[in-house]
C-alpha cells in the first residue's frame, strides 16, 4: 500500500486568465493518453471545445469558471489534476480547490511575466506552504527577457527561482529548451500541435551536433546564459521546494505540446505524494487503513438529463472499494458509495477502488454538501474549507412568478455547491445573493436559465456586504431586535448582519462588545 501512495500526484494548475492553463492542461491528458485529440481553447468550431471546459459558459467564453477534476496514468504514477478557474471572480472555488491538492503548478505567459491573479492565487497558496513547479508558456510567441521573468518571479513572489530548463531563441526564433537536468538540448517540432513533441537528443552543449540544430548566434547566447544560470542562480533544494520557498521553472510551449514531457517528469520527481490531512481532532494520515475524505466542491447537474449533483472527494486515507458503506460524518448515517466516479473532465468512469490522494465524484441528490467529511465510522471533521463573506449583494427576481418555489430550490442547490451565498432576511420576503466576484452573477443566471428553466433578473440590493454574528443567542436576539432590517439568515441557518458602510459594522462593534462580526466561517461549522 505504501509504495501505491508513494506513486500518487495530486496538484492544480493555477494561473491569470490566459496564460494557457486550459491548454496544458489538455496536453497533460494527450501525454497521459488519456485524450487522442487535445481541444483547443478559441479555435473553430467543434474543435474548440476545451475538454477540461463542461459547462455551457465556459464553452461559450473560453474561460474556466470551475474547477474540473482529472486522474489518468503517466508511466507508473497516477495523476490526480485539478483545473482551477483562473478568473478572479471565482477564485473562492480556487482556493477550496488547493485545500485537496498536494501541490500546484503555476503558469505564468512568457510575453506578461507575473499578472495579478497569479499573484492573488499563488499568496493562497502560499497560506498552506504547497510546494510550486511553474511553467513559463507562450515562448514561441515573442517573451520577455528569461531573466527578467525570473527576477520578477523572485521579487513579487519572494521566491527563490532556480530553472530545469533554458529557452533557445524566442518569438519566431525559438527552437526548443536545453534540459538542465540531463544536459540534453529538445528541438521543438512545430509540424503538428496535436501530437507529441519529438525531441532531438544532443549530449551536451560541447556536442558538435549540435551546430546542426542550433543557428550559430543562438548557440552563442545559450551558452552564455546556461553559463549566467550556473554562476548567478541558486541550485535546486528539495528542502526549500517542499517548504514553499523554491519554484523550479521549466520553458515551453503548451499549444505545441513542447516542453510538457519535462514538467510531467518533474512533477513526478519533485512533487510530493498525498500528505496528512488536519481534522478538529487530529492529523490524519494517507498510510492509515481506514477510508477517510472530505467534499471539496460541489457540481450539480453535470448530466442534464438526470439532475443530479456530484461532490468531488479529496480520499485522505485508506484504500476506497466500490460498494463500500461509508459514513457520512454531517448526517451520522451511513451511506453505500455503490456508483462512484472518477473524472476525465465531464467523462466520467465508474471508480472500481481509489486510495489516498485520488478525487472521486460521488453522485447524490443533494444530501452531500461542501466541506462533508467522510470515515469508516469514526466522528472526523476535515478543516481548512472556508466561506468567505461576499463582496457582492444583489436581489433576485423570478421572471415567472408562477416558478418562485423552484427558484428557492435552484438558490439552495447552488449556495450548497459554494457557488454562491444565500441570505433570506427575517423581514420581507425575496433573497439576497452574494457572490466573492461579480461575474458569479452572469454565471448564476445563465446556470439558473440552462438547468432549471427559470428565467430571472438580479436588481441591485440595499446592501453592500454581509457578516455572520457570532456569540450568545441572547445577545444576537437584542441585536436582531434593535436591527431587524439587516438581519438575514443564511442557507446554514447561521445568523447575518447585512451591512450598507463600514459605519454599520464600526456601530455594532461599539453597541454589541459582545458580538463578533465575522468575514469567513469554517464549512460545516455552527456559529453559535
Amino acid at each position: 500500500m505504501k509504495n501505491i501512495i508513494e506513486k500518487r500526484r495530486t496538484f492544480a494548475i493555477i494561473s491569470h486568465p490566459d496564460a494557457g492553463k486550459t491548454t496544458l492542461t489538455e496536453k497533460f491528458l494527450l501525454y497521459g493518453g488519456a485524450i487522442q485529440q487535445a481541444g483547443q481553447v478559441k479555435a473553430k468550431g467543434e474543435s474548440r471545445r476545451s475538454r477540461s471546459d463542461f459547462m455551457k459558459l465556459e464553452k461559450e467564453r473560453g474561460i474556466s469558471v470551475s474547477a474540473s477534476a482529472m486522474s489518468f496514468a503517466y508511466e507508473k504514477s497516477w495523476i490526480n489534476l485539478v483545473d482551477t478557474p483562473g478568473h478572479s471572480d471565482f477564485s473562492e472555488d480556487t482556493y477550496r480547490t488547493i485545500t485537496a491538492v498536494d501541490s500546484a503548478i503555476m503558469v505564468i505567459d512568457g510575453a506578461k511575466g507575473v499578472e495579478s491573479q497569479t499573484k492573488k492565487l499563488f499568496e493562497v497558496c502560499r497560506l498552506r506552504d504547497l510546494p510550486i513547479l511553474t511553467f513559463c508558456n507562450k515562448m514561441d510567441r515573442e517573451s520577455r527577457d528569461n531573466f527578467e521573468i525570473i527576477d520578477e518571479i523572485q521579487e513579487l513572489l519572494t521566491i527563490d527561482v532556480t530553472p530545469m530548463s533554458w529557452p533557445v531563441g524566442s518569438g519566431s526564433d525559438f527552437i526548443g529548451c536545453y534540459d538542465l537536468i540531463n544536459n540534453k538540448l529538445n528541438i521543438m517540432d512545430r509540424a503538428d500541435r496535436n501530437v507529441k513533441a519529438s525531441t532531438i537528443v544532443i549530449e551536451g552543449l560541447t556536442d558538435p551536433k549540435i551546430v546542426q540544430y542550433v543557428p550559430k548566434h543562438l548557440l552563442e547566447t545559450l551558452r552564455q546564459e546556461i553559463e549566467m544560470v550556473k554562476g548567478l542562480l541558486p541550485k535546486f533544494n528539495y528542502e526549500m521546494f517542499i517548504s514553499g520557498n523554491m519554484t523550479p521553472i521549466w520553458f515551453g510551449s503548451a499549444i505545441n505540446s513542447f516542453g510538457i514531457k519535462e514538467l510531467l517528469d518533474g512533477v513526478i520527481k519533485f512533487a510530493p505524494q498525498p500528505q496528512p490531512r488536519p481534522t478538529r481532532t487530529r492529523k490524519v494520515e494517507p498510510k492509515e487503513k481506514p477510508v477517510t475524505g472530505f467534499v471539496f466542491k460541489v457540481q450539480a447537474n453535470m448530466d442534464q438529463k438526470h439532475r443530479d449533483r456530484v461532490a468531488f472527494v479529496r480520499l485522505c486515507s485508506g484504500h476506497f472499494t466500490r460498494g463500500m458503506k461509508l459514513k457520512h460524518v454531517r448526517s451520522e448515517k451511513f451511506m453505500s458509495i455503490s456508483n462512484p466516479v472518477m473524472f476525465m473532465a465531464n467523462e466520467r468512469e465508474t471508480a472500481e477502488d481509489a486510495r489516498a490522494g485520488d478525487i472521486i465524484g460521488i453522485p447524490n441528490h443533494g444530501q452531500i454538501r461542501l466541506g462533508d467529511s467522510f470515515s469508516e465510522g469514526e466522528k472526523i471533521q476535515f478543516t481548512g474549507l472556508p466561506i468567505f463573506a461576499p463582496e457582492f449583494l444583489k436581489t433576485v427576481i423570478s421572471l415567472d412568478p408562477m416558478k418562485s418555489k423552484h427558484l428557492e430550490k435552484a438558490l439552495v442547490q447552488f449556495a450548497e455547491e459554494g457557488m454562491s451565498k444565500l441570505f433570506k432576511p427575517i423581514i420581507g420576503s425575496g433573497w439576497v445573493v452574494g457572490v466573492v466576484g461579480v461575474l458569479q452573477f452572469d454565471v448564476l443566471e445563465s446556470r439558473i436559465k440552462e438547468e432549471y428553466g427559470l428565467p430571472v433578473r438580479f436588481e441591485t440590493s440595499a446592501f453592500t456586504s454581509a457578516r455572520w454574528v457570532k456569540g450568545d443567542i441572547n445577545e444576537i436576539d437584542r441585536l436582531s431586535a434593535a436591527n431587524k432590517s439587516h438581519m438575514a439568515i443564511d442557507h446554514d441557518q447561521d445568523h447575518v448582519f447585512l451591512t450598507r458602510l463600514q459605519w454599520d459594522i464600526d456601530r455594532i462593534r461599539r453597541d454589541f462588545p459582545l458580538l463578533s462580526l465575522l468575514d469567513t466561517k469554517e464549512m460545516n461549522e455552527k456559529i453559535i
